[in-house]
């Protein structure tokens, strides 16, 4: 199935949640509501003529200042049955950085939402390990947020002089020609 047609196919089921579809170099992306976001990607998992099962990826994006809701959510989907790909992305806004996890839909999920958490601060509800995977759990911000410090937090980290010194003993272990 043209991903156009899947695209109308979501449109038809969900036609309250889908605020826009476009289409960039052969590649299409629907736009939804976050409310649905377990069901839809339920419902494109399980009816048998799209059958996605595998979610290629899952991402944040951040556009301070450039659109009314300042976060995405944006699932890449793919059906290895069907061969046919679609793009969503999930509307999350500034003052409610979360949404539903779709961990109960495809397991893979789950590392995706620990990263997104990390590096752009939205929270995944349902999630069922959601902490830092990237960053030190006391570590203070989400890095990819367009807002971010460009040379990073203002104070140091606390753990870094830790890390520091355990690197200066273990110097005794690395390879020497």
């Amino acid at each position: 199935m043209e991903p156009l047609e899947i695209a109308e196919r979501i449109k038809e089921r969900f036609p309250e949640e889908v605020v826009a579809v476009s289409e960039f170099r052969g590649q299409v992306s629907v736009t939804i509501r976050k409310g649905r976001v377990v069901e839809i990607c339920r419902w494109l998992h399980d009816e048998p003529e799209l059958r996605f099962d595998f979610l290629k990826d899952l991402c944040g994006v951040d556009y301070l200042g450039k659109k009314p809701l300042r976060f995405e959510v944006v699932y890449t989907l793919y059906s290895m049955r069907h061969r046919h790909m679609i793009r969503l992305k999930a509307e999350v806004g500034e003052d409610d950085p979360s949404i539903d996890s779709v961990v109960p839909v495809w397991i893979g999920a789950g590392w995706h939402e620990r990263e997104c958490y990390d590096m752009y601060g939205i929270a995944f509800n349902g999630h069922p390990d959601l902490r830092r995977i990237l960053m030190p759990e006391d570590w203070e911000g989400h890095p990819l947020r367009k807002d971010y410090p460009e040379k990073g937090p203002e104070r140091e980290w606390q753990g870094f002089r830790e890390v520091l010194d355990k690197a200066e003993k273990l110097k005794e272990f690395s390879w020497k020609e």
